[in-house]
């Protein structure tokens, strides 16, 4: 037994993921209700009558009301300390949901009943799946109309390849949704939504095997249906398996409607309980466990300019094993030094607390003076195993961009950098050129938007993008055995570097990517940056 072991076991640390518009951000913010983070749904932020949701702090976000980065909230509920990361829905901020996910135990993928699945839905879960990680699958809006329940989970088990187990089972849907059947307490719970920002009120409790009462507090039709959905199920739906769920195999299925709460507590109780403490990490040194008394954390989010004030930059670290304590001395394991961390900070999207400890499991914020990148490792002093490393994303969208002014060209530097150390956008120049004019490669063609909003709010740099035909970015594998400036290329090939001088090549064309490689036989090009550290 490990001297911290209570308060690891009471952690849960989880990301939410869904589609745009599924009702993601809703559904989170109902969770903060129940753990009285918070006591109204929605955040009143600039003018009056608009409202933003907590989770997302960004200017931009508030403006356009998506979420373009991930956010971290921490809570407490029934005696558990929940970590919970709200991520990006949109895809073209994919990658900063996926890096999240390497910081969860598990997730919450939200479906909107009316879509089913989604593309975006897809692509995270595959991440998942990846990862082998627990899904657990909240089907929302059933206060609107949706397809049929069977429907979706055969879509669910056809499309995302993943065995279904209902747990909640909707009792009608849109106007006639009165609420939801427990198959495990074998209960129907009749909700009775009071208003968005406030917890429902379930004003009635009864086993459907209650024939009488059951039928007096839904309607005798919506019974005899229940009852039929619920052979149908018995006989043609996988058993909750506790093995299955933890190994990414089977996932529970929960119905509701974050809009108004209907099953929302519900569903984070059987969350909990389905749910363990914090899990395991590979190192170079073997398994780390959450419950060594040694820490250790990785760092899987860098944020520029969470504080207007102090124009500062947060490292958000997992804490893998063992107790953090404020001002302790840690050992960087790729900066190679001792590091003393001071004023950790925990979370509640832009509002922060400085904490005096953390535990495995937990998701805290420290100050970073720029020494920090993605993936690093941090662990006691005299230790030096690191974790494994946090791949980035090929860029899919290229644009060449410089600053109207010219006299800002300090400033200008100075965001583009921090801005691509945070891995929003990956940064290049054409060989041998100097930093005024610089090649952006994006995930997304949003992150140009959301760059372009962010060097004028936060460095007061106004850019000019002009986008670029390349679609094909390759690494070149030996650069020690091969020239780049003088290797026989295609019109539409173009050679640029990384800020850390390492060469790469550019096509508009994917045969032109096998042309080059037949011209230059000692050439050996990869569609995946050095994986060993996220630089």
């Amino acid at each position: 037994m490990g001297q911290y072991d209570n308060e690891i076991r009471r952690r849960r640390t989880f990301a939410i993921i869904s589609h745009p518009d599924a009702g993601k951000t809703t559904l989170t913010e109902k969770f903060l209700l129940y753990g009285g983070a918070i006591n109204t749904a929605g955040s009143v932020k600039g003018r009056k009558t608009q409202k933003h949701a907590v989770s997302d702090w960004m200017e931009i976000e508030k403006q356009r009301g998506i979420s373009v980065t991930s956010s971290v909230l921490q809570f407490n509920y029934n005696g558990y300390c929940i970590n919970l990361l709200d991520t990006p829905g949109h895809q073209d901020f994919s990658e900063d949901t996926y890096r999240t996910l390497m910081a969860a135990d598990s997730a919450v993928m939200v479906i909107d009943g009316a879509k089913g699945v989604e593309p975006q839905t897809i692509k995270l879960f595959k991440v998942c799946v990846l990862r082998h990680i627990p899904i657990f699958t909240f089907v929302n809006k059933m206060d609107r109309e949706i397809n049929d329940p069977f429907s979706l989970l055969d879509e669910i088990e056809n499309v995302l390849g993943i065995h279904t187990c209902p747990v909640t089972w909707p009792i009608g849907a849109g106007k006639t949704f009165q609420g939801v059947y427990d198959r495990q307490t074998k209960n129907i719970t009749k909700f009775y939504a009071k208003d968005a920002g406030q917890h429902e009120l379930a004003t009635s409790v009864v086993p459907l095997s209650d024939l009488e009462d059951a039928e007096k507090i839904i309607g005798q039709v919506p019974a005899e249906k229940l009852r039929e959905d619920m052979e149908l199920l018995d006989g043609a739906s996988e058993e909750f398996d506790q093995e299955k769920v933890t190994r990414g195999l089977q996932t529970p299925v929960f119905f509701g409607s974050a809009l108004t709460n209907f099953g929302v507590g519900n569903f984070l109780d059987h969350f909990l309980s389905m749910t363990y403490p914090p899990m395991a990490r590979e190192s170079d040194e073997g398994t780390v466990t959450p419950f060594d008394d040694r820490f250790s954390a990785f760092v899987f989010k860098i944020q520029a300019n969470m504080n207007k004030a102090h124009r500062d930059r947060i490292a958000f670290i997992r804490v893998v094993s063992g107790k953090f304590t404020a001002g302790m001395e840690v050992f960087h394991v790729q900066g190679g030094r001792n590091l003393r961390l001071t004023q950790p900070q925990q979370m509640m999207a832009e509002e922060r607390k400085i904490i005096d400890e953390a535990y495995a499991g937990d998701i805290i914020g420290i100050f970073d003076p720029g020494i920090f990148h993605i993936g690093d490792t941090l662990v006691d002093v005299g230790e030096k195993f690191r974790f494994g490393s946090i791949p980035t994303f090929a860029p899919d969208h290229f644009a060449r961009v410089k600053q109207t002014d010219t006299m800002k060209r300090k400033q200008f530097t100075k965001g583009i950098e921090q801005i691509a150390l945070e891995g929003a956008v990956q940064i290049f120049k054409e060989l041998d050129a100097g930093m005024e004019e610089i090649i952006v490669g994006a995930v997304g063609v949003l992150q140009f938007d959301v760059l372009k909003f962010r060097m004028d709010s936060e460095y007061h740099v106004e850019i000019g993008i002009d986008m670029l035909p390349y679609e094909y970015i390759r690494w070149v594998e030996n650069p020690e055995e091969v020239d780049v400036r003088t290797i026989q290329g295609t019109s539409d090939m173009k050679r640029i570097e990384d800020l850390h001088g390492e060469p790469l090549l550019l096509f508009v064309n994917p045969w032109s990517v096998r042309m080059v490689e037949e011209r230059n036989p000692k050439l050996k090009l990869s569609e995946f940056g050095n994986m060993e550290e996220f630089r």
